[in-house]
């Protein structure tokens, strides 16, 4: 089945950034795109004295005029609009269930707004199945310019990391760009070596050998089915965090895996996806392990 790209829009700049984003993301991998705004009715408070009908028209004229705004740059492409009453949280995770990826806006370096407003955003991206892409209100077309990398995350073994490095050797594919694999490591507790992992260790040459063999192996399949794709491999010491956003001021977008975690308030999207969704400049994949 193929799946329609689709981007959560509610009027803000962010969520114009991420249409504009998504339109031509679609059209680079030639899918549909699908626009879904979310609405709640709460009286009293933001809609007045407007009714359910009255505020559900002023949403789809709305969320046509910005389906409008990417038709007209981009004729090709097949978009559909869909105005959702309901829970903006489950709205958007069903809407990425049925979706190659989701697309949203957010306002980076500190709280991230409208869709992505408290929890919503957290539960979208800790339920979703599929991708979900983040994107800044100053995104613009240049910074996809040939020369900016596709950067992503490798983190475990080759199989955990298998869908964010397929995420970004097809957006690599899709732009004619390059792609640098980073793998952040640090210095395990003493505690935490085994027999087994000393014999590892030493066969390789110590951590760092042992680092960049684990990231070539990674990478292998990968290489192997997009020879087309210039590849970096970037091992470096450090939090995977810190190491991903010093390298991601080159990049014209950053993919990391994501693994949900729970807790006694809810879903968690784990703290290397959090801190690079907060800070990083460009457009930010979040990829679930499968």
């Amino acid at each position: 089945m193929t799946r329609p790209i689709t981007a959560g829009v509610d009027g803000t700049p962010e969520s114009h950034a991420a249409l504009a984003w998504a339109a031509r993301e679609a059209v680079r991998r030639d899918l549909a795109l699908r626009v879904v705004h979310a609405w709640e009715m709460v009286p009293d408070q933001a809609f007045g004295a407007g009714t359910r009908e009255t505020h559900d028209q002023w949403v789809r004229e709305g969320a046509d005029e910005a389906a409008r705004s990417v038709a007209e740059r981009h004729p090709e492409l097949d978009l559909t609009v869909d105005v959702v009453e309901g829970s903006a949280a489950d709205s958007l995770a069903e809407a990425a269930a049925q979706a190659e990826m989701l697309v949203l806006g957010s306002r980076g370096h500190g709280a991230v707004v409208g869709f992505l407003l408290g929890s919503v955003g957290q539960h979208v991206i800790a339920e979703s199945t599929r991708p979900v892409v983040l994107v800044r209100a100053e995104d613009r077309p240049a910074d996809e310019a040939a020369g900016r990398e596709v950067v992503v995350g490798q983190q475990g073994d080759p199989e955990e990391s298998a869908p964010a490095l397929r995420f970004a050797f097809e957006a690599a594919a899709a732009r004619g760009a390059a792609v640098r694999a980073v793998r952040a490591w640090s210095l395990p507790p003493v505690f935490a070596y085994s027999p087994g992992s000393l014999k590892l260790l030493d066969e390789a040459g110590g951590m760092e050998p042992y680092e960049k063999n684990a990231l070539a192996a990674a990478l292998e399949p990968w290489r192997e089915r997009f020879p087309e794709v210039p590849v970096t491999q970037h091992v470096e010491m450090g939090s995977a965090g810190e190491v991903l956003l010093s390298v991601a001021s080159r990049a014209q977008l950053l993919v990391v895996g994501r693994r949900a975690r729970r807790s006694a308030v809810g879903a968690r999207i784990g703290s290397v996806a959090h801190g690079v969704l907060h800070h990083a400049h460009c457009p930010v994949a979040v990829v679930p392990h499968e």
